[in-house]
């Protein structure tokens, strides 16, 4: 999992979404939370990571395996 925020960043670029745009999306008033996550500083409930999965369309082995690369 520790490919997550770098996967979560990647996608979230390629819908050319703003980190308070993907913030807003999951439910939340602040991107401050969502950057963590990206960075690395903090790690994602399971409840996020299938949210995260839901919104940008793919599964959640995809977001969680390191060995899964985006396509």
């Amino acid at each position: 999992m520790q490919r997550l925020g770098e996967k979560v960043r990647t996608l979230r670029k390629r819908r050319r979404m703003t980190l308070k745009e993907l913030a807003l999306g999951l439910g939340f008033t602040s991107h401050s939370y969502v950057s963590e996550i990206e960075t690395g500083k903090k790690n994602p409930t399971t409840e996020m990571i299938i949210n995260l999965a839901d919104l940008f369309g793919v599964s959640v082995d995809l977001l969680v395996r390191d060995e899964l690369d985006l396509e």
